[in-house]
């Protein structure tokens, strides 16, 4: 079972691996993989088995940031009581919000990805933390996952930045970006990579932030709307769009950063959120009733879309007609 792309090896995935500068053809070479096109000549390190396919001119990070990892940044934890306290962590972050989409939507994904193959290749980008729904993927022992991240992450198979996916053109089936898009300095960009790697009817799954308040500190730039996220993707067929998490899980993130901003200090900040996480999270229960009102998509904390690769381009006019929500518009075009 491929369940997570770190059991595998990279050299598995090296025939479609290219230079993340030039998409010029990989070869092994000792500790590093590199580029066989002369007039580039970049060599990427490989760290305690997994590559470092970044290229530098466009991205936040560094080749040196991964040069002297200790052993215990990229090992699977193997004691019972760890993996108890890391899924006790994540059940905590998550415990105001919901994810309404993400089950079925990975179905859907599944089918649709071993349609065009047996073995289909399915690209994670930012694996940091597996994504919620994600078992409905790695039940399949016939999907091959290739799980990357931009920072050091144990879950990780090679590290990349989404700008630059270190992929050939056309040779991957499907892409997973859970809460990625929001991290990146330019979403559009993203989404040019991931069209450009998948086979002419690849599936696309994406999931992004609307009305939440700024998380990951510094690294935190963007938030779409539903037509926003979908103008976003419009080199795709949709397949399924809609609402992740409602107005409920909105009024939970809102009610906590909130009570924090009363906080004295960055401690009792976290003190604060961490009460009115424990003590608010019942509001998310709320986007089960909202999760098909209209109103919940001009309300909603996060929001999804499922597509497929397309030659054909949705026009602004077309995309605007795809409004679901309840709001009149207030913009009059000059005639």
């Amino acid at each position: 079972m491929y369940q997570q792309g770190s059991t595998q090896s990279y050299e598995a995935h090296l025939s479609i691996l290219c230079c993340p500068s030039c998409q010029s053809s990989l070869k092994a070479q000792g500790d590093n993989l590199s580029c066989e096109n002369r007039d580039c000549g970049k060599t990427f390190p490989i760290i305690q088995g997994r590559p470092v396919l970044i290229s530098e001119e466009g991205s936040l990070s560094s080749i040196d940031d991964f040069m002297h990892l200790p052993p215990a940044a990229l090992a699977t934890p193997q004691h019972p009581l760890w993996s108890k306290a890391e899924a006790f962590y994540r059940k905590f972050k998550s415990l105001s919000s919901v994810n309404l989409s993400a089950e079925k939507s990975f179905e859907t994904f599944a089918e649709l990805v071993m349609q065009s193959s047996s073995a289909p290749r399915v690209l994670v980008v930012g694996v940091g933390t597996q994504g919620k729904g994600m078992h409905k993927i790695t039940s399949h022992d016939s999907i091959q996952l290739i799980n990357t991240d931009i920072s050091p992450s144990r879950n990780a198979l090679l590290f990349s930045d989404g700008h630059d996916l270190p992929f050939k053109e056309g040779t991957i089936d499907g892409v997973i970006i859970q809460a990625v898009l929001e991290h990146v300095l330019d979403p559009l960009q993203c989404v040019r990579e991931i069209h450009r790697v998948l086979k002419k009817t690849g599936i696309v799954y994406s999931e992004i932030p609307f009305m939440q308040q700024g998380h990951s500190g510094r690294h935190d730039f963007t938030r779409f709307t539903h037509l926003g996220h979908r103008r976003l993707f419009r080199h795709f067929e949709e397949v399924d769009s809609g609402v992740v998490a409602g107005p409920g899980t909105s009024m939970a993130w809102a009610l906590e950063y909130f009570v924090a901003s009363f906080a004295p200090s960055r401690k009792m900040m976290k003190v604060a959120s961490f009460i009115t996480r424990t003590t608010g999270f019942w509001l998310k229960y709320f986007d089960y009733l909202f999760s098909n009102s209209p109103a919940a998509i001009d309300g909603a904390s996060c929001i999804y879309f499922l597509g497929r690769k397309s030659d054909q381009v949705l026009t602004d006019k077309e995309l605007i007609s795809q409004y679901r929500g309840t709001q009149d518009s207030c913009y009059t075009p000059s005639r």
